[in-house]
């Protein structure tokens, strides 16, 4: 066997194990070597570079099966640590965290309103050189920053080409922060890297075909076909909040009418129900700038305006989330996003509301659930970009 194939072939098996590991431990060098037919003496040989390397370490003993317990393998999660920066239009969050997604650190500033390209680049370096700062003890650990840009995003040039909620374009993310810091830094779009990030700590773990959708300030999503995430050649798959809806809606940022987002975004939400406080619906509310979290509070209270607006919201996005069912049929699509903070009252409808317009019994119950990954889910989407390219180094680990 030629040189180059013997390392092509070493590297797919080291991919293999490692991935191995990262699903199924504790696991021991026999049942990986039973699990991807490999040798015991292949596996063993990889296992120690892992070791060496510190991505994997030894853990407790298992059960014997008549011979001497077996000494069980982990991903050594504290090994090395990671930053992750969700780059949004209102917010910039900044996270810390070891290889698990244990929080370490995080941060979260607002972002001023008409920024520049260039102060939004120094905001993000600021940030992350002032979490660096107040986490010293880790920097000897520290292996790389993952960017989760709001926007059409070029992943391959670490390029934001636009983000419309800021009204820039051509971002050179990749270039400054890796100049400055002379780090890994790897850029994704927000959504993608949500569902990234859900396929690494969440609920997307396992599952080929996701759809991960965030609404919040705007409405995107990450798709995963067969296990990968899927971008499209110019860089716009997911972005299902410029779905048209509406054809004589609302304006979006993005200059078309009637989009998915000018109805169930955060901004969308509050627009329509001040409009309607104003006009004197008749409502509980007491705010008159509510939030779909205040919507919902006062819709469990028996609020006849806010449980009519969430109804609305929860209808177009079902009506939404049918439409891209339709099209790439996904096994599960998780939904996360400062609006979801209303679920218990929105997920009901939108279940509801795309079974009642799926084409078939099994479309009409795919499976829909709330991301348990919070507030940094996104941010924790950035971290998996940077696990992403370490793995890679070791073997082509896509998801």
């Amino acid at each position: 066997m030629k040189r180059g194939s013997f390392q092509a072939m070493k590297k797919l098996n080291k991919s293999l194990i490692l991935k191995k590991i990262l699903n199924d431990g504790p696991i021991s060098r026999a049942e990986i070597a039973k699990a991807i037919k490999l040798t015991p003496p292949t596996v063993g040989t990889i296992v120690k570079e892992l070791i060496e390397q510190q991505i994997v370490k030894e853990s407790a003993q298992g059960e014997s099966k008549g011979g001497r317990k077996p000494t069980l393998l982990v991903i050594d999660h504290d090994a090395f640590c990671v930053i992750g920066i969700d780059a949004g239009p209102r917010e910039v969050s900044v996270v810390l965290t070891n290889l698990q997604a244990n929080l370490i650190d995080k941060k979260e500033v607002s972002v001023t309103k008409g920024i520049a390209k260039q102060d939004y680049l120094a905001l993000l370096i600021n940030e992350a050189e002032a979490l660096i700062n107040r986490n010293e003890t880790y920097m000897d650990k520290l292996i790389g920053i993952g960017v989760a840009m709001h926007g059409v995003v070029d992943a391959k040039n670490g390029v934001g080409l636009f983000a419309p909620n800021l009204h820039l374009r051509d971002i050179p993310v990749k270039d400054v922060l890796t100049k400055h810091f002379d780090l890994v830094v790897q850029v994704e779009n927000d959504a993608r890297a949500l569902a990234l990030g859900e396929t690494w700590f969440g609920q997307g773990k396992g599952i080929n075909n996701l759809l991960a959708v965030n609404i919040g300030s705007g409405v995107g999503a990450g798709v995963v076909l067969d296990g990968k995430l899927y971008r499209g050649d110019a860089h716009i798959a997911g972005e299902i909040g410029h779905m048209t809806i509406d054809l004589h809606g609302e304006t979006c940022s993005c200059g078309n009418k009637g989009c998915l987002q000018t109805i169930v975004s955060g901004e969308a939400i509050q627009k329509r129900a001040e409009q309607a406080l104003i006009a004197g619906v008749e409502t509980t509310l007491t705010t008159t700038s509510p939030t779909a979290y205040d919507l919902f509070k006062a819709a469990e209270a028996g609020d006849c305006f806010s449980q009519s607006c969430l109804t609305e919201t929860a209808e177009a996005i079902g009506i939404g989330l049918t439409n891209v069912i339709h099209t790439i049929n996904p096994d599960r699509i998780l939904l996360n996003g400062g609006v979801m903070k209303a679920s218990k009252y929105l997920l009901p409808e939108i279940k509801a509301t795309v079974n009642r317009r799926a084409l078939t019994k099994k479309a009409k119950e795919t499976p829909i659930f709330v991301s348990e990954l919070g507030d940094e889910a996104t941010a924790l989407g950035a971290v998996a970009l940077v696990l992403v390219e370490v793995f890679k180094r070791n073997g082509e680990i896509h998801v």
